[in-house]
């Protein structure tokens, strides 16, 4: 099982406006292109997009299907793909401070990523993480509305040089 962590310097509903919005999935999750609405209303339980996934030289059709969502704080999704197989995708979403602290639990479901599920795919879903939690951090920070200000930008200037 990987799981790791992001504090992003935003506000939980701040993180929760870009993990609600189908339109932002293929900015922050690695590997996805492409990505469209494929059946109900994201991110109600059922609700799902269709995408493009890459790996390497290769690409093929990929599918995630929210399994569960408790607004504004857990959203659990299914991703289907292809012949990698499916993996459960959690992410937590919890205020701390000024700030939100986002969890991300990733264990492969079926197929080939279940099968060959050992700490070497571990390690590597834990790169991928790094870098999607990352993009996640970026788009929030990067979406906030005119004149807001982060909680670290209240810091005097010579402080926030270092």
């Amino acid at each position: 099982m990987a799981v790791r962590h992001q504090l992003i310097a935003r506000d939980p509903d701040a993180v929760w406006a870009v993990l609600s919005d189908a339109s932002r999935y293929a900015d922050w999750v690695v590997g996805t292109s492409g990505t469209e609405p494929a059946g109900g209303d994201w991110p109600e339980v059922g609700s799902s997009l269709a995408y493009t996934v890459t790996l390497g030289p290769r690409s093929f059709e990929g599918r995630t299907v929210v399994r569960r969502v408790e607004e504004p704080r857990i959203l659990e999704l299914e991703a289907h793909s292809g012949p990698l197989g499916t993996a459960r995708i959690a992410l937590d979403v919890r205020p701390w401070g000024e700030q939100t602290l986002v969890i991300l639990d990733e264990h492969p479901l079926r197929g080939w990523g279940a099968l060959a599920h050992n700490v070497v795919l571990d390690a590597l879903i834990q790169l991928r993480h790094r870098s999607m939690l990352g993009r996640l951090a970026k788009v929030v920070e990067e979406s906030r509305e005119p004149g807001e200000t982060y909680a670290a930008d209240a810091r005097p200037a010579a402080a926030r040089k270092g």
